[in-house]
């Protein structure tokens, strides 16, 4: 029971700029490959940081306009746009936050949310890029179909993982939201049922009405063998 690596829904072929990669050009990445971000690699492709289009628009926004009057918010002085972020060097955000290509979407999610970023450039074990995952690339289990779902829960957690017969527990699924029914021999076996089929991709939502022959949680007994 394992869910989804970040390695099968990250962006392969990254869209990447160099330290010395000028404003305008990394401007022109953005429009041309119609992204909002590039990670800024060293020669040997290790993520230096990431240039998004809030970098840009910090480094523009205290330049002042066709009247030579300069904009009215103060910006902090190292938060100032000044003329001399002429690189992607000096309009990266750094050091890069990354995930590895192993990371399940749970922790990449957790992640992401931890350092309120958009975007994560993504490593091998040797620190070399080899994509980036974004938040959207994060709900992408969440297309799965409900028949997939279904067929997960039934074959891979019921019988394969909890070992129970295939008559015990009834599944249905729509648009995401699990319904499970059903008996089981001992009420402390719910708990665990319930977990790991909610912890299957795709799962917005779990409801049980699964019935018990023996209440051990309750008892804290054996059943009769």
């Amino acid at each position: 029971m394992q869910h989804r690596t970040v390695f099968e829904v990250m962006t392969h072929d990254v869209v990447t700029a160099a330290p010395a990669t000028p404003f305008k050009e990394v401007a022109r990445l953005f429009s041309e490959h119609d992204i909002s971000a590039v990670p800024v690699i060293d020669d040997g492709r290790h993520p230096l940081g990431v240039v998004s289009e809030a970098d840009l628009l910090r480094a523009t926004a205290e330049l002042p306009d066709l009247e030579g009057r300069w904009a009215g918010v103060r910006l902090l002085s190292q938060e100032r746009g000044l003329p001399d972020a002429e690189t992607a060097a000096s309009l990266m955000t750094s050091p890069a936050i990354t995930a590895q290509s192993g990371w399940n979407l749970v922790e990449t999610a957790r992640t992401m949310h931890r350092k309120d970023v958009k975007r994560l450039p993504v490593t091998d074990e040797t620190g070399q890029l080899v994509g980036i995952v974004s938040r959207s690339d994060l709900l992408k289990p969440f297309l799965r179909h409900d028949s997939a779902i279904r067929g997960e829960i039934e074959h891979d957690v019921l019988v394969g993982t909890l070992r129970l017969p295939s008559s015990a527990i009834r599944v249905a699924v729509t648009d995401g939201v699990v319904t499970l029914t059903g008996r089981v021999d001992e009420r402390a076996d719910i708990p665990v049922i319930v977990r790991l089929c909610r912890w299957v991709d795709g799962v917005v939502a779990l409801h049980e009405s699964i019935d018990y022959a023996y209440d051990n949680v309750a008892l804290d007994v054996e059943p009769p063998r």
